[in-house]
Protein backbone atom coordinates (compact mmCIF):
# COMPACT_ATOMS: atom_id res chain seq x y z
CA UNK A 1 0.00 0.00 0.00
CA UNK A 2 1.39 3.31 -0.84
CA UNK A 3 2.03 6.18 1.85
CA UNK A 4 2.43 9.63 1.70
CA UNK A 5 4.12 11.40 4.14
CA UNK A 6 4.19 15.21 4.13
CA UNK A 7 6.03 17.54 6.96
CA UNK A 8 7.93 20.66 6.86
CA UNK A 9 4.63 22.71 7.12
CA UNK A 10 4.42 25.52 10.39
CA UNK A 11 3.75 29.27 11.10
CA UNK A 12 5.70 31.96 8.75
CA UNK A 13 5.71 35.77 8.40
CA UNK A 14 5.01 37.04 5.21
CA UNK A 15 8.05 37.03 3.51
CA UNK A 16 9.10 33.85 5.34
CA UNK A 17 10.46 30.29 3.68
CA UNK A 18 9.47 27.14 4.55
CA UNK A 19 10.44 23.42 2.94
CA UNK A 20 8.07 20.97 2.74
CA UNK A 21 9.07 17.06 2.64
CA UNK A 22 7.01 13.96 1.17
CA UNK A 23 8.35 10.82 2.38
CA UNK A 24 6.81 8.20 -0.31
CA UNK A 25 6.87 4.10 0.16
CA UNK A 26 5.16 1.46 -1.65
CA UNK A 27 5.14 2.87 -5.09
CA UNK A 28 6.91 3.33 -7.66
CA UNK A 29 8.61 6.73 -6.90
CA UNK A 30 11.33 7.13 -9.69
CA UNK A 31 8.60 6.93 -12.30
CA UNK A 32 6.25 8.53 -10.74
CA UNK A 33 5.24 12.32 -12.06
CA UNK A 34 4.70 13.49 -8.58
CA UNK A 35 3.48 17.06 -7.84
CA UNK A 36 2.73 19.17 -4.45
CA UNK A 37 -1.32 20.28 -4.06
CA UNK A 38 -2.73 22.56 -1.66
CA UNK A 39 -6.19 23.53 0.42
CA UNK A 40 -7.16 26.46 1.43
CA UNK A 41 -10.32 26.42 3.50
CA UNK A 42 -13.28 26.45 1.81
CA UNK A 43 -11.85 25.77 -1.48
CA UNK A 44 -11.03 23.20 -3.90
CA UNK A 45 -7.32 21.09 -3.82
CA UNK A 46 -5.27 22.66 -6.24
CA UNK A 47 -1.71 21.54 -7.90
CA UNK A 48 0.61 24.03 -7.17
CA UNK A 49 3.97 22.33 -8.77
CA UNK A 50 4.91 19.18 -10.21
CA UNK A 51 7.71 17.19 -11.50
CA UNK A 52 8.62 14.22 -13.76
CA UNK A 53 10.97 11.78 -13.09
CA UNK A 54 13.38 12.83 -15.47
CA UNK A 55 13.09 16.37 -13.41
CA UNK A 56 11.49 18.61 -15.76
CA UNK A 57 9.25 21.07 -13.52
CA UNK A 58 5.97 23.47 -13.70
CA UNK A 59 4.03 25.61 -11.44
CA UNK A 60 1.18 27.43 -10.80
CA UNK A 61 1.35 30.74 -11.96
CA UNK A 62 0.62 31.90 -8.27
CA UNK A 63 3.58 30.17 -7.18
CA UNK A 64 6.00 30.07 -10.23
CA UNK A 65 9.39 32.06 -9.31
CA UNK A 66 8.98 31.71 -5.19
CA UNK A 67 8.42 27.90 -5.23
CA UNK A 68 10.23 25.07 -6.31
CA UNK A 69 9.84 21.80 -6.36
CA UNK A 70 12.45 18.56 -6.29
CA UNK A 71 13.00 15.35 -5.60
CA UNK A 72 15.27 12.86 -4.71
CA UNK A 73 14.74 9.19 -5.98
CA UNK A 74 17.11 7.44 -3.98
CA UNK A 75 15.09 8.47 -0.99
CA UNK A 76 12.03 8.20 -2.58
CA UNK A 77 11.29 11.64 -1.36
CA UNK A 78 9.90 14.84 -2.70
CA UNK A 79 10.26 18.55 -1.50
CA UNK A 80 8.56 22.15 -2.00
CA UNK A 81 11.21 24.94 -1.20
CA UNK A 82 8.75 27.81 -0.74
CA UNK A 83 10.12 31.30 -0.11
CA UNK A 84 8.44 35.19 -0.15
CA UNK A 85 5.56 33.25 1.61
CA UNK A 86 2.43 35.14 1.55
CA UNK A 87 -0.60 35.26 3.55
CA UNK A 88 -2.59 33.68 0.40
CA UNK A 89 -0.22 30.53 0.80
CA UNK A 90 -1.68 29.45 3.65
CA UNK A 91 -3.48 26.06 3.42
CA UNK A 92 -2.87 22.27 3.86
CA UNK A 93 -0.48 20.95 1.49
CA UNK A 94 -0.29 17.48 0.22
CA UNK A 95 1.84 15.65 -1.96
CA UNK A 96 0.62 13.20 -5.04
CA UNK A 97 1.00 11.62 -8.51
CA UNK A 98 0.13 14.88 -10.66
CA UNK A 99 -1.89 12.81 -12.87
CA UNK A 100 -4.74 10.64 -12.12
CA UNK A 101 -4.62 7.87 -10.91
CA UNK A 102 -3.60 9.27 -7.40
CA UNK A 103 -2.88 7.38 -4.74
CA UNK A 104 -4.60 7.83 -1.68
CA UNK A 105 -3.90 11.26 0.29
CA UNK A 106 -1.78 11.81 3.09
CA UNK A 107 -2.42 13.92 6.03
CA UNK A 108 -1.02 16.80 4.70
CA UNK A 109 1.33 19.87 6.15
CA UNK A 110 -0.28 22.93 7.51
CA UNK A 111 1.18 25.96 6.08
CA UNK A 112 0.44 29.50 8.38
CA UNK A 113 1.50 32.30 7.16
CA UNK A 114 0.80 35.88 8.78
CA UNK A 115 0.90 39.40 7.38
Amino acid sequence: QVQLVESGGGLVQAGGSLRLSCATSGNTFSIDYMGWYRQAPGKQRDLVAAIRPGGSTNYADSVKGRFTISRDNAKNTVYLQMNILKPEDTAVYYCNRAAWPQYGWGQGTQVTVSS
